[in-house]
């Protein structure tokens, strides 16, 4: 069985798409509650109750985290999410009711299908889908991901979804789940690039050399571009240890260090990019320092995966469509 974020005890995924619209909803459970932390470093972020994680805020655990397709628009699904979570008798005891936390976030897909974007029924269905076992690559929130956009989004190529885990010598879990919709290429960690824009003659641009092309920056200098609002990459970040939310926040942020080695250029002006951080505390676990820097170790192996496992649609090939 290959290694996945649901190998952390209490962690449960689910996806749900609309295959005409070319976009869904990816959910990451935790019903049970898990202590939860962000680390947000895109330029372009749309997020739901990302303040709730702040350790100075009063709210201790989530219930759920969702990534949504349809920009600012998709994230309606959280409706639903929070919906299935409380009829299910899950969320923050109130005394009237319980209250799911449910942070979110979203990407932008919308130019790849219809205009049509994630809804509660969407949100809802994610919720019903999740189980143990993780499909990768063009699913949920994938669907419509691409990478490699410095060219324009007719020369991009599909991201999707990917996740990892690693288990460590005391036994304490960590695994990462992530889609990919980036302005930057895809590189392996030590090798060169699976996806990314492609060149008019063939093989791949390589958009760090294209940044430093004279008529690449005047490019950037003009009215909007499409590539400047079609990006972002989501990720969560999962662990048993027992971490307060202040260690969990400083785990989301080490872990963004994972899409720094294998997504060139990120965290732009374009992108959104955002970690979540979750741990469900069943284990007293290893050092912070242990943890945060697997992670990232995880999390890069996530992206990676990502991207191999996405498959042509919308118009637009995949790394899996290239000759190796």
């Amino acid at each position: 069985m290959i290694p996945a974020i649901t190998d952390v005890p209490g962690i449960l995924v689910g996806h749900s798409e609309n295959h005409a619209a070319l976009t869904g909803v990816t959910v990451v459970l935790c019903p049970g509650g898990a202590v939860g932390g962000v680390d947000v470093r895109g330029g372009a972020p749309g997020t739901r109750e990302t303040d709730l994680l702040n350790p100075v805020n009063a709210v201790q655990e989530v219930h759920a985290v969702a990534l949504c397709g349809g920009s600012a628009l998709g994230l309606a699904a959280t409706v639903g999410v929070a919906q299935w979570l409380h009829e299910r008798g899950y969320g923050f005891d109130v005394g009237i009711t319980r209250v799911p936390i449910v942070p979110a976030a979203v990407i932008f897909d919308l130019g790849l299908g219809l205009p049509v974007w994630p809804d509660a029924a969407l949100g809802y269905a994610a919720c019903e889908a999740a189980g143990q076992t993780i499909t990768e690559g063009c699913v949920g929130v994938g669907l419509g991901a691409t990478v490699g956009k410095i060219l324009g989004p007719t020369r991009a190529m599909k991201g999707g979804v990917g996740s990892w885990s690693e288990v460590l010598s005391d036994g304490t879990t960590v695994g990462a789940l992530v889609v990919v919709n980036a302005f930057g290429d895809v590189w392996e960690e030590h090798g060169g690039i699976i996806a990314g824009a492609r060149a008019e003659g063939g093989g791949f641009c390589d958009t760090m050399r294209a940044l430093r092309d004279p008529a690449t920056l005047l490019s950037f200098g003009g009215g909007r571009r499409a590539d400047e609002v079609s990006n972002t990459t989501l990720a969560v970040v999962a662990t048993d240890a027992r971490l307060s939310k202040a260690e969990v926040s400083k785990l989301a942020q080490m872990a963004q260090d994972g899409l720094a080695r294998t997504i060139r250029p990120v965290h732009t002006p374009f992108d959104g990019d955002t970690v979540f951080a979750l741990a469900t505390g069943r284990r007293a676990g290893p050092h912070l320092l242990v943890l945060g820097s697997i992670a990232a170790d995880v999390l890069a192996h996530a992206v990676e995966r990502a991207a191999r496992a996405a498959v042509g649609m919308g118009g637009l090939p995949a790394a899996g469509d290239r000759p190796t």
